[in-house]
């Protein structure tokens, strides 16, 4: 947790909070494999691609 606070104040102090999207989408992803590996859900996900 500790890496997400520095992160944050990172993006803060720098001003770059144009990696804030970015880093959402990378967490979205990330999710969406995890979630289609051998579950009940893949079938669905695989339809939105």
């Amino acid at each position: 947790m500790s890496f997400l606070l520095e992160l944050w104040h990172f993006m803060r102090v720098r001003k770059k909070f144009w990696l804030l999207p970015i880093l959402v989408m990378m967490v979205v992803f990330g999710g969406l494999i995890v979630l289609s590996q051998g579950s009940a859900v893949a079938p669905f996900i695989y339809t939105l691609f």
